[in-house]
C-alpha cells in the first residue's frame, strides 16, 4: 500500500534539527505515511553503530537480531512522551506505519515516542546521558 501526495514535509525542528509536519490538518485515526523499510542483521549493526544512521534505525521484531531502516520519512519524525501519532511495525508488508492518535493542525510537528506505546514515559537513549 502506498499513500501518494501524504499530507507531511519536513522542515526545521526546534527539537532536534529536522523533523515532520502536517501539510493540512490531520485527524486521530488517519494515516500518515507507510514506510517501506530495509532490512539489516546483527552482524551489521557494529558498522552501522559507526555511522550518522546509529540514530536512524528500528529493532525489527523483538529478538534483536534484525533491524531496520525506515524509507520515505519513516526516520525522521521526533520523539513525545506526549505523542500526536504513534508507530506500527507490518511485519509481513515489512513496512513501519505512522498513525495519527491526535488531530494535528497544519503546520504542527508530528511526534511519536520512540519507546513505541504512545503513553511509556521510559527514558530514550539520547536522554540516559
Amino acid at each position: 500500500m502506498s499513500i501518494q501526495n501524504a499530507p507531511i514535509y519536513v522542515a526545521y525542528s526546534e527539537l532536534h534539527g529536522k523533523g515532520v509536519f502536517a501539510a493540512r490538518d490531520i485527524e486521530a485515526g488517519e494515516i500518515v505515511e507507510i514506510c517501506p523499510v530495509i532490512l539489516f542483521g546483527k552482524d551489521q549493526l557494529p558498522h552501522v553503530r559507526q555511522t550518522v544512521l546509529d540514530d536512524y534505525y528500528f529493532d525489527w521484531g523483538d529478538d534483536e537480531t534484525i533491524f531496520a531502516f525506515a524509507l520515505g520519512y519513516g526516520s525522521l519524525y521526533n520523539h513525545s512522551y506526549e505523542p500526536n501519532a504513534e508507530y506500527g511495525m507490518d511485519f509481513e508488508a515489512e513496512t513501519i506505519d505512522i498513525y495519527c492518535i491526535k488531530d494535528i493542525a497544519a503546520g504542527g510537528e508530528i511526534l511519536i515516542n520512540y519507546n513505541g506505546i504512545p503513553d511509556d514515559q521510559t527514558i530514550v537513549w539520547f536522554e540516559k546521558k
